[in-house]
């Protein structure tokens, strides 16, 4: 049995100790073993303090109070309970003594250990250089000490009281402690000291929470507003004052009480200060907050209101918010986009959302390939010109059942980037790729320009053995071979990636880390072999910088002949005083959240800062972090910390500073605040009725899930020149009780594109814009103008048409924009026929401007209908206002089967539009159409004989108009 038992606790040590290896293997890998250190050495510090306190004051305590016992003579007759239990306790009293402080303390000093980051952060703090209005102290007070005073004032309170109680037990059951049946209990002197002793310390830490309590107001989260307000300033705060002081006072009448061995005294005092935290504390400021603040409260409350809104602004850098009232028109005219240009030309239809399935039938090529369910939006500068991409990469999808070979040698990589014009489509509906294919190739890059192997990515899997000498054999499953042949290729990573199998003890480590005996038998691991594991770019950011919070989405980019997934992070903190908390969870969470996409950390904030700006090399996994906020002081005192992890954003090259854009997570919480705080006047605020609400998706059936911000390049009202932008709209809150208005109050913009300089930020990167409506106007909101869609006759007739033959109709995303003095909606329409390969193609456009509707089969005739015939704008279908293609001439580069799937949707498209044109009685117009069909069904049947071998007929009769749409003479 004692064999077994340390070979138990050997393999256990080495199982513990091959964890610990195995991430310091991962680390010193990618350069960050300091930080593995510094973290792994601080927590160990911390522990071993806590624990020696804790344990050291358990036992001082347990031997004091058993060396003080009182010695008795035997006393046969008076065998007593106590005698029992220390005749039991007496053969194992040693071990006891020793073994309860240590269990209490590695219990107590393992919930300390968590507490690591505020511990560091408090002795290497940096000052704001900001006071609060409340105290005057430094904002560092708040964000660095106070959440370490609390820390270690609660430890030691629950040291004195954990001590105490197993003094005063031991006390008890050695006899110190008495209870007799005539004269009650009986106290020893050595027991008084003991209590007094205890009782004095704890009091004194007390007195320090009361005193620490005054600034832990200005956190408050409990008033109408965050912070102090008018009780907590002229009840609280002084009453909290008062206490500490009392505390102290009935402290030194411990002490008092246990030289001179009277008990009166503190007794009296204790029940005072008992009476007083009742009354002082919680009687009192009810009776101000009640009486005299209630009644009055928006005139007593007005300068702490104040103070939380121009606090609350500085915390979520909302301070800068450039507001324009925004007097919209609501009847569109002729022209009026002619100015816009810039907007309307960059107008996103390709829907990232949606085009997923496209990009894996027109782009997987292999099954053990895939794309994410959402892709993401960038912008590449093509011949000159910047042009927003919509952008996904293709990544290796591994089938959880197949063999570990397969899993973890075979499939270990993605290949290459697949991008498309975000702003037109090709033939058929489909994306218009700038750079696709296997190998990819394209107006973006091509595989001679960039590295395309993807190892690292948001799906890749758990972990890959990879890796091999110059005469090793290729393994790894690289693509599809070039031409006719059905062989894939097949390579070997050449990289730095992971940490060395190539020796059996990692292997053995591993084995143990991934509970795999394959890994540590395989014959397919040589002695260059790599493990490659945390593959996430967001994880690597997170292990990497374990301060950090971590945007909930990472992008790729082609960067320098690489590909970088880009992974924005923040600094943040719940001790701004006087700022409102968010739960960032909730803040973040819209209907494209979730899947890669989820939450990175939740939790409260008061506070955030894009402080950081990392980059994830998707074939080697290196990580490099870009200090974006250098002057910011959580992260200046993190660089203390860990001093040589951060490098300078002016290091970026210009390819990287070019894709660097505006967070969406941060945009979020933006906008989840200043629906609140866009109001700067403390009674408006007070009255919250100009109170706004991020408005629903109107694409969901989930009424209760948030519109997700969208990238677009567009041109605010009095912005000198378009920019790449992240957009969302505002709608009134709702009132309890009460139905939602679905009307448009405000347009936010966030300028997201960083420039284009190496290490020089763009000018105008982050500055805020918000476009308020005035009240009176009713603009339709988001959620209305989905309405005004869905429930206009033209284009519910269309959409029933497009249904048929189990087709399936979705909308793509909406998007608003303030153009033509007024808000314009756009959103795509795309149809997806039945059939497992089956992928949504956009077929239609659809438009909004006032109460008018525009649907037609591209975005220029759609702009032409709402704006009385001509709109004015340039898209990008066409290269000058208003002269679009006709859509029924079908591209040169279209098939049979897409000509005959185009002329049947103009066939389509020309009866919706006769028939809407017969009911204003517009006959002219009605004949045009009729033409139009007669064209599409020519276009139809030379497309069909083309199919089917047949020669096309040289005249086709017209059809007949059926009965109900012969006009009338």
């Amino acid at each position: 049995m004692p064999t077994i038992i340390v070979i138990g606790i050997l393999v256990a040590a080495f199982v513990f100790v091959s964890s610990i290896y195995a991430d310091v293997l991962w680390y010193t890998q990618l350069g960050f073993e300091r930080v593995f250190w510094t973290e792994y050495l601080s927590k160990a510090a911390i522990f071993a303090v806590a624990f020696l306190l804790m344990a050291f004051a358990t036992w001082i305590s347990l031997r004091l109070a058993y060396r003080s016992r009182p010695v008795y003579a035997p006393d046969g007759q008076r065998q007593d309970a106590m005698s029992k239990y220390q005749s039991q306790l007496e053969p194992m009293r040693r071990l006891l003594m020793i073994g309860v402080p240590v269990v209490i303390g590695v219990f107590a000093a393992t919930a300390v250990t968590s507490q690591w980051q505020e511990v560091l952060l408090f002795f290497n703090q940096v000052d704001f250089n900001e006071t609060d209005p409340q105290f005057g102290m430094d904002l560092s007070f708040y964000m660095f000490s106070l959440p370490f005073i609390g820390l270690l004032t609660g430890y030691l309170i629950s040291v004195v009281l954990i001590a105490g109680i197993a003094g005063l037990l031991t006390h008890y059951l050695y006899g110190g402690i008495r209870i007799e049946e005539r004269g009650g209990v009986v106290i020893g002197k050595p027991a008084r000291i003991h209590i007094a002793a205890f009782a004095v310390g704890f009091l004194l830490l007390q007195a320090v929470n009361f005193w620490v309590d005054r600034y832990s107001t200005l956190l408050s989260q409990n008033g109408r507003v965050a912070g102090a307000l008018y009780t907590d300033v002229h009840a609280v705060i002084p009453t909290k004052t008062i206490l500490a002081i009392a505390a102290v006072l009935v402290a030194v009448t411990f002490i008092v009480a246990a030289i001179m061995g009277r008990w009166r005294l503190p007794i009296i005092g204790t029940a005072m200060l008992l009476v007083t935290v009742i009354v002082a504390g919680g009687i009192y400021p009810f009776i101000v907050q009640q009486y005299q603040v209630i009644p009055s409260e928006k005139t007593l409350e007005r300068d702490f209101i104040q103070k939380n809104i121009d606090m609350t602004r500085k915390a979520y850098g909302l301070d800068s918010v450039e507001e324009t009232a925004y007097d919209v028109q609501l009847n569109p005219q002729k022209n009026a986009l002619s100015k816009d240009s810039a907007t309307t030309t960059n107008i996103r239809l390709l829907d990232p959302n949606l085009v997923s399935a496209a990009f894996d039938q027109l782009q997987q090529f292999r099954t053990y390939y895939k794309f994410t369910p959402t892709l993401n939006v960038d912008r590449y500068e093509i011949d000159g010109v910047t042009e927003d991409t919509v952008i996904g990469v293709r990544e290796v999808n591994v089938d959880p059942t197949d063999s570990w070979v397969n899993q973890h040698i075979t499939y270990t990589h993605g290949y290459g980037l697949v991008a498309a014009f975000g702003n037109r489509v090709a033939a058929g509906g489909r994306p218009d790729f700038m750079l696709s294919g296997i190998p990819t190739q394209g107006v973006l890059a091509s595989d001679e320009t960039y590295q395309p192997r993807i190892y690292f990515g948001e799906m890749s899997p758990d972990y890959s053995i990879v890796g091999g000498p110059e005469d090793w054999e290729p393994r790894e499953l690289d693509r599809p071979a070039s031409g006719s042949g059905s062989q894939d290729t097949r390579n070997t990573f050449d990289g730095d990636g992971g940490p060395s199998v190539g020796n059996f003890f990692n292997r053995l480590v591993y084995s143990l880390k991934f509970a795999s005996t394959d890994l540590l038998l395989s014959d397919a691991i040589n002695e260059e072999s790599q493990i490659l594991y945390d593959r996430s770019p967001k994880q690597r950011v997170e292990k990497v910088a374990p301060y950090l919070t971590v945007d909930s989405n990472a992008y790729p980019a082609i960067v320098d002949g690489r590909v970088q997934w880009i992974v924005d992070a923040y600094t943040t903190s719940k001790n701004y005083p006087y700022s409102k908390q968010q739960a960032l969870a909730s803040a973040v969470t819209d209907s494209l959240t979730g899947g890669t996409r989820a939450v990175a950390q939740t939790g409260q904030i008061n506070y955030i800062r894009n402080s950081v700006k990392a980059t994830v090399d998707a074939y080697d996994g290196s990580v490099t972090l870009y200090a974006w906020e250098p002057e910011e002081p959580l992260l200046q005192a993190w660089q203390k910390v860990f001093p040589t992890n951060i490098k300078s954003y002016k290091d970026m090259s210009a390819e990287l500073m070019s894709h660097v854009r505006y967070p969406e997570d941060l945009f979020k919480v933006q906008r989840e605040l200043l629906a609140t705080y866009h109001v700067t006047d403390p009674g408006g605020f007070y009255d919250a009725n100009d109170a706004w609400s991020v408005p629903s998706d109107p694409t969901q059936s989930n009424a209760s899930i948030k519109q997700p911000p969208y990238y677009l390049s567009l041109k605010m009202p009095k912005q000198e020149k378009e920019a790449f932008s992240l957009t969302s709209t505002f709608i009134p809150q709702t009132a309890a009780g009460g139905q939602q208005r679905n009307v448009l109050f405000g347009f936010l913009s966030a300028e997201a594109d960083a420039g284009t300089e190496a290490g020089v930020k763009a000018e105008g990167y982050g500055k805020l814009r918000l476009l308020a409506i005035p009240r009176e106007l009713s603009v339709p909101g988001p959620g209305q103008a989905q309405q005004n869609f869905d429930s206009n006759a033209t284009v519910s007739q269309a959409l029933n048409l497009l249904r048929q033959g189990a087709s399936e109709v979705k909308n793509g995303n909406l998007l608003s924009l303030p153009v033509g003095g007024g808000i314009l909606y756009v959103q795509p329409v795309y149809v997806q026929s039945s059939g497992q390969t089956s992928y949504p193609t956009l077929r239609k456009v659809l438009v909004a401007f006032g109460d008018r509707v525009g649907f037609a089969d591209t975005l220029a005739e759609a702009l032409d209908q709402v704006f009385q015939g001509t709109s004015g704008a340039v898209t990008s279908e066409n290269g000058e206002n208003g002269e679009s293609e006709e859509p029924g001439t079908p591209p040169a580069t279209q098939t049979a089967e897409q000509q005959l799937s185009a002329a049947l949707n103009d066939a389509s498209a020309a009866i919706t539009a006769g028939q809407a044109a017969l009911a204003e009685g517009d006959f002219a117009k009605y004949g045009e159409e009729q033409a139009k069909l007669q064209d599409a069904i020519e276009r139809a049947t030379e497309a069909q004989d083309a199919l089917t071998g047949a020669a096309a007929p040289t005249d086709a009769p017209a059809p007949e108009a059926p009965a109900s749409e012969t006009p009338a003479p």
